[in-house]
């Protein structure tokens, strides 16, 4: 990334989402989008709250937009790391793999925006994220649903590919009048698991 605080990895996986689910209109998001862009990594924070901001007002496609591109986000993340770290982590036991992926989700959200601040706590069979300032959130007038599906999507992603067992759940979301975003894992580490292989994107 060119401009401080803006992952290439956030900018790819909202650029795959939209070709995904609305073709139509990815020339118009290529505006922001454009691919010199993306190859080089030098799309900054103005293009990517504009493209946010244009979402939003497709109505339901940017909850599905957003989703998907979260989970592209995990997958690329996971995706990123060296084959000794992904079999280091999938062969820790389960309770210690389940807090092995929060503490990757929580860097991979942080590392999404410099602006997003994230706190994980851990214990009682479950875990919560709270994000600072989320990017997705940053809204002059209150939403009537929240707009940061992108993050929990990427989480259940993760716990997905690692093979933790667990439900996901959205509890806050800034862009509703919370004070911030949080996220609930809850973790049922006595269920059978299976890892998900993955691929890097081109």
């Amino acid at each position: 990334m060119t401009e401080p605080g803006i992952a290439r990895i956030l900018v790819a996986s909202l650029h795959q989402g939209i070709s995904d689910l609305l073709p139509a209109r990815l020339d118009f998001y290529e505006n922001w989008l454009n691919p010199d862009g993306l190859r080089h990594g030098t799309i900054g924070l103005a293009p990517v709250l504009a493209v946010l901001s244009f979402l939003r007002q497709e109505g339901v496609p940017y909850q599905q937009v957003t989703r998907r591109a979260g989970e592209y986000a995990a997958e690329w993340t996971v995706a990123s790391q060296s084959s000794a770290r992904r079999a280091l982590v999938q062969s820790l036991p389960l309770w210690l793999r389940s807090r092995a992926v929060l503490r990757l989700a929580k860097r991979a959200i942080s590392e999404m925006h410099a602006g997003q601040r994230v706190r994980l706590r851990v214990g009682g069979g479950q875990g919560t994220l709270d994000v600072q300032d989320s990017i997705f959130c940053g809204v002059r007038d209150l939403a009537r649903e929240p707009l940061c599906e992108f993050h929990a999507a990427a989480v259940e992603r993760l716990l997905e590919l690692y093979a933790v067992p667990g439900e996901v759940r959205l509890d806050r979301c800034r862009a509703v009048g919370d004070p911030s975003c949080l996220i609930t894992v809850i973790l049922h580490t006595g269920r059978p698991s299976r890892v998900v292989s993955v691929t890097s994107p081109e």
